[in-house]
């Protein structure tokens, strides 16, 4: 009998739960665990004991490969016996292997296009990992990643959202505040950056345009009492254009920043940019020295960019940008005395 949809979503939350060994699960919380992550996904929720406890005795057995070693300890608590076990290590089956090859041709074929060129990395991970799951040798990329983040269960049922124009709720919980907030949001964006999530959407109290990190979202659910509303003059497309990271408001400045580049850390800066409006303005050949330009906004992802060179990048202008990075270096040296 073939997986359901539900039972994949129970299974794989079930996997997540046993797998974080600094919990100790017990039945009714992967009840709790299986029913939120349903709701999430599916819109329902509420299972019953017997399902997951079916879920565990499936998981247990053959039926579908898993052999999966769960344990009850202390007559209450359930973890995997082997600490490094995952349903998600298991390779493919022969079946499996056939309609992922095919599906990696088939997106082969649309190569040629221009928005292939976004996609490409995606199927070349694909790609690798066939190759290791077929002939279990190890792997020839290395690409990277982070399977530990919180709030990843969120990323599918945002999306969704989004293509639906579906209005949500979000209960948010920034690292300043020491509650969480309800929000009604229409949301436009999912964003990645350096591993990490975020949902971009206006917040329909005030209007305003929210980047909310998807590790900081404590749930979401739809709001089907108030209408989806377009922002005036936002375009998902082109909003990051003038961005290095995620942190972009109204009264976050656009400049045109030129910075030096020693011999170190000039190559690195040239071969790969900052920006994309990255361009060289200076290189001078006896000391290998570069000054560059990029126009961009000033965000703190800018200058933990910056930062991350050492001494081997000067920004020189504009003057706010140098006073800001002033103002960090001798905070710095109060560290680093």
């Amino acid at each position: 009998m073939p997986l359901t949809k539900n039972a994949l979503i129970r299974y794989k939350t079930i996997d997540n739960c046993l797998r974080n060994r600094c919990k100790r699960w017990t039945l009714d919380m992967l009840v709790d665990a299986c029913s939120e992550a349903l709701y999430d996904f599916e819109g329902v929720g509420n299972i019953s004991k017997r399902t997951v406890q079916l879920d565990l005795q499936m998981m247990r057995s053959d039926r579908y490969g898993y052999n999966a070693p769960i344990e009850v300890y202390e007559q209450k608590y359930y973890r995997y016996a082997d600490p490094d076990y995952s349903i998600t290590n298991l390779p493919l089956s022969q079946r499996d292997y056939e309609m992922m090859q095919e599906a990696v041709g088939m997106l082969r074929q649309f190569q040629d296009f221009d928005f292939f060129t976004e996609m490409s990395d995606v199927v070349n991970r694909m790609q690798d990992q066939l190759a290791v799951s077929k002939s279990n040798r190890k792997p020839i990329v290395d690409f990277e990643r982070n399977s530990n983040l919180i709030g990843l269960k969120y990323l599918n049922p945002l999306y969704n959202y989004i293509s639906r124009k579906q209005v949500i709720n979000v209960h948010y919980q920034s690292f300043t505040s020491l509650e969480t907030k309800t929000w009604t949001v229409s949301p436009y964006l999912l964003k990645e950056y350096r591993n990490r999530w975020f949902l971009l959407g206006m917040r329909h109290c005030d209007g305003k345009l929210l980047t909310m990190a998807l590790d900081r979202i404590k749930g979401i659910e739809p709001n089907d009492n108030e209408m989806f509303t377009e922002k005036k003059g936002f375009d998902s497309s082109t909003f990051f254009k003038d961005v290095i990271g995620v942190t972009k408001t109204r009264k976050t400045p656009l400049a045109t920043v030129r910075f030096e580049a020693d011999k170190d850390q000039a190559p690195y800066v040239e071969t790969k940019p900052l920006h994309a409006s990255q361009m060289i303005l200076e290189r001078d050949e006896d000391s290998g020295k570069m000054i560059f330009e990029i126009k961009v906004v000033l965000n703190v992802e800018f200058y933990a960019q910056i930062l991350s060179f050492g001494p081997g990048v000067k920004i020189l202008s504009p003057e706010a940008a140098v006073k800001t990075m002033q103002d960090m270096v001798r905070k710095m040296h109060v560290l680093y005395p």
